[in-house]
């Protein structure tokens, strides 16, 4: 029970106060105001709530699962706590355990639309059947939406254009909700005769082109319709797909791009020209997300199978390896025309995550990316930094980014560039705190590219 429903008054007055600090984007004493709620009474709904909405938005998405999944300890029949959750765990590719959060919500309120809309996305992720029905009902109606803003005084009017069907540029880091006043469209649903709502800079966020053909569209067209400043134009994005990219930047000197070919299920089995070790990829995905490396003929039809898309990627495999046989993975970042050093992940594995790299248990690993942060062009050398320089200029996006290995004559192995990097926090660990100087550039650059553009 609320503190509102239960007699409480000063424990209202608390959470009134927690709301006040959150509404005007004091995030660090909001979540000490929050926790004072939380201190009085541990199973408040709203606190638990909005500290764990307050954590998401910060990047801090362990601390926003606690807080969910303490909500739900104790409400289980709350489908706002179900919804947030699940978006918390489809964001970290639980498919699964979004779903039951979803499912359940639904079984509270059928129709709650933004359960659909995330079941939506899941079944869509999963391949099942059922994803049309529930677009259909979680945005149908809910096609513009207004976000709070918390700042004083005037806030900045943005147009987002989003995709229902995700492949979205991760923006809650830098879209600052203190300067900008945000108004999203979901483009697939958005009518042509409606009336966009009032703008002085319009953010596409739409960034995977492979999976958001239709929403590309849809945003290009609303794009023509306005006279404002635009961040990252449809019609650039549409250029960065795997299979495109990897054609338009293999003729950049200083870039040996992987050779690409987008195939049905059908024509990767009867291919006759075929050389391994390949990797096959579904289009749309990303975080290593039905990706797989096949080693000889022997094993092609199950991974195919297990694969389960119409449509596949053949990727020509490029041995990435050091001579100390580890993978490494370089992430810059280009963010309104400056290139930023982001990350270097290393593994023994040839798929590289930083979540499942080697970075957290090497200090000489973390030196070494220490020593990229701090004199990326010493480490890169002048021929990567030149093919850097010129992939920027090809991708033609305002906000991006690029991940790739080291040749051994200094040229870029090309992994993968768009507009879908993800910026991500790192852990609180005091062993990372010579990452938050690269990452606290980006954003900030990221933040006043918008600024500048609106006025």
């Amino acid at each position: 029970m609320d503190a509102e429903e239960s007699g409480d008054s000063g424990l209202a007055q608390a959470l009134q106060h927690a709301r006040e600090v959150a509404a005007h984007g004091e995030d660090e004493a909001a979540k000490q105001a929050y926790l004072e709620v939380l201190r009085r009474d541990p199973t408040h709904l709203s606190a638990l709530n909005e500290l764990g909405s307050l954590a998401y938005a910060g990047g801090y998405r362990s601390a926003a699962r606690t807080a969910y999944q303490q909500a739900l300890r104790h409400h289980p029949d709350n489908k706002i706590v179900r919804v947030n959750l699940g978006n918390l765990l489809r964001e970290e590719h639980d498919l699964s355990g979004a779903r039951l959060q979803y499912e359940a919500a639904l079984s509270v309120d059928p129709e709650f639309h933004e359960a659909h809309q995330g079941l939506a996305a899941v079944l869509s992720d999963l391949g099942e059947e059922g994803a049309v029905f529930h677009w259909r009902k979680g945005f149908t109606g809910h096609a513009v939406v207004v976000r709070p803003y918390r700042g004083t005084g005037y806030g900045v009017p943005l147009l987002m254009l989003v995709s229902a069907r995700a492949g979205n540029i991760p923006t809650q880091l830098w879209v600052d909700d203190r300067r900008f006043a945000v108004t999203a469209i979901y483009a697939e649903f958005y009518e042509p005769n409606w009336v966009l709502p009032p703008h002085a800079l319009i953010l596409n966020s739409i960034g995977d082109a492979d999976l958001c053909g239709a929403a590309l569209e849809q945003a290009a067209a609303i794009v023509a319709r306005s006279a404002a400043p635009v961040i990252n134009s449809p019609a650039s994005v549409r250029r960065t797909g795997r299979a495109e990219n990897s054609r338009r930047l293999a003729a950049i000197e200083g870039v040996i791009a992987p050779k690409m070919r987008e195939l049905s299920a059908a024509a990767v089995l009867s291919a006759a020209d075929l050389r391994y070790p390949l990797l096959l990829r579904r289009p749309g995905f990303h975080t290593g997300e039905h990706f797989v490396l096949v080693q000889s003929a022997a094993t092609l039809a199950a991974t195919v199978a297990a694969l389960s898309g119409d449509e596949l990627l053949l990727i020509e495999f490029l041995d990435a390896r050091g001579k100390d046989r580890m993978v490494r993975k370089y992430r810059v970042m280009f963010v309104g025309g400056t290139i930023y050093p982001l990350h270097l992940a290393i593994s023994a594995d040839w798929k590289v995550h930083y979540f499942t790299s080697s970075m957290a248990l090497s200090a000489a690993y973390r030196d070494e990316e220490r020593r990229f942060l701090e004199d990326m062009p010493g480490v890169l050398g002048a021929r990567a930094m030149a093919a850097l320089i010129a992939v920027r200029a090809v991708l033609g996006l305002d906000y991006g980014g690029i991940d790739f290995g080291l040749a051994a004559d200094g040229s870029l192995l090309l992994f993968e560039a768009n507009a879908t990097m993800v910026v991500f926090p790192p852990d609180p660990d005091p062993i990372w705190d010579y990452r938050r100087e690269a990452l606290r550039r980006v954003l900030d650059a990221a933040t006043q590219m918008l600024v500048s553009r609106a006025l």
